[in-house]
């Protein structure tokens, strides 16, 4: 993959200064086919929600403090117990292979170099075989999905467990896919050379109608809580709940025994018309009050605001989509790239707001604006 804009003559072609993640996204969207660039940059039917994500971090001013000798500085967090170099991780996102022909298997060592979090989506174009084997020391978590045949749920659930994933990711967001229209008009399908790696051979070639990758009503709508319970009765993994937007559910979360709560709207691609994640980020947290951890996703561009975030609570914010735009732009060094713009961007706003280190970010650095 050309990473320059070339003359047709082949002439000499500076490449191009990537700055902050917009960059990456500018470059993803020339550089990929429209339909795939389509697929990973929907929201479901206007697109209110996955805008709002991004609009409602310029709607939170910071209360910066000052002469706090922030000569020396320090990002690392925990997640689970576990120490992370800052606190961002990468969320779980499909087809990685559409972007880069490594696909998830650059995600997976780019995450273990910068040393953070990896949430393996479970419509991965690589197994979660091949993604241990290309990052045997990579911290990872999995994402899952209930299905009607919960025998493949059950199956995956042993098969991460068995290879030394840390926890799983079950989003809850999903009775039913949102409405995507671009991906509807663009008719898109996975291409033949690729395939959801987990599923392979699990799916008898069917005639019938396929939704990402796998055959149409594979999710089971019928998910409740009592699945929750289900699943702990598999496996002695921390349970983290992904797509929780409000302080009873959060609370319901807390009561059913889960580990930790990702605040999350699916990047916008389910419910239209729901809040922007950073907004409900305040009442989760504060309902929660440090029983169990509370992270979240969606619209994270910029290290404020990740500093945002954790200052409201969050103990790890995820990316998805800049993630995916690294890997179009150069593979396992692209999603390096993004994630040391965020963590040098990320420890400039905290020096500049006077933090030391995470532990000193709390909710003071906060000024709700009037916009």
């Amino acid at each position: 993959m050309s990473i320059c804009g070339c003359n047709r003559d082949g002439a000499h072609c500076a490449e191009m200064s990537m700055v902050c993640l917009t960059d990456f996204e500018e470059y993803a969207k020339q550089h990929l086919s429209k339909a795939t660039w389509d697929y990973y940059a929907a929201g479901a039917d206007e697109c209110c929600t996955r805008d709002d994500n991004l609009l409602a971090y310029k709607r939170i001013r910071l209360r910066p403090r000052i002469l706090r000798d922030v000569s020396v500085s320090d990002t690392r967090t925990t997640v689970l117990g576990t120490e992370i170099s800052f606190p961002v991780g990468i969320a779980p996102t499909a087809f990685h292979c559409l972007a880069w022909h490594e696909g998830e298997m650059a995600t997976a060592r780019a995450t273990e170099a910068v040393n953070t979090c990896y949430i393996t989506s479970t419509y991965s174009t690589c197994s979660v075989e091949e993604i241990v084997a290309a990052a045997p020391n990579g911290y990872r978590w999995f994402q899952l999905y209930v299905y009607r045949d919960r025998k493949l749920s059950e199956q995956i659930v042993h098969r991460v467990e068995s290879l030394g994933y840390k926890a799983l990711v079950l989003t809850v967001d999903v009775p039913y896919t949102g409405k995507r229209r671009n991906d509807i008009r663009n008719q898109f399908k996975l291409p033949p050379h690729l395939k959801v790696k987990n599923f392979d051979g699990v799916f008898q070639e069917s005639a019938g109608p396929e939704e990402y990758g796998i055959p149409a009503n594979t999710l089971d709508p019928s998910i409740s809580w009592k699945d929750v319970y289900w699943l702990q009765s598999l496996t002695r993994l921390p349970i983290i709940i992904k797509g929780i937007l409000t302080k009873e559910d959060a609370e319901l979360a807390v009561e059913h025994g889960v580990q930790g709560i990702i605040v999350s709207n699916h990047g916008g691609r389910q419910l239209d018309g729901g809040p922007a994640t950073i907004d409900c980020l305040s009442e989760i947290v504060d309902t929660v009050q440090g029983r169990i951890e509370v992270y979240m996703d969606g619209g994270i561009r910029t290290g404020s605001d990740v500093l945002k975030a954790v200052a409201l609570g969050a103990k790890c914010v995820f990316i998805g989509r800049p993630a995916v735009w690294g890997l179009a732009y150069k593979g396992e060094e692209g999603v390096r790239e993004v994630l040391q713009i965020l963590n040098d961007e990320f420890r400039l706003s905290m020096a500049l707001s006077g933090c030391r280190n995470v532990a000193e970010i709390n909710r003071n650095l906060i000024q709700f604006s009037k916009l």
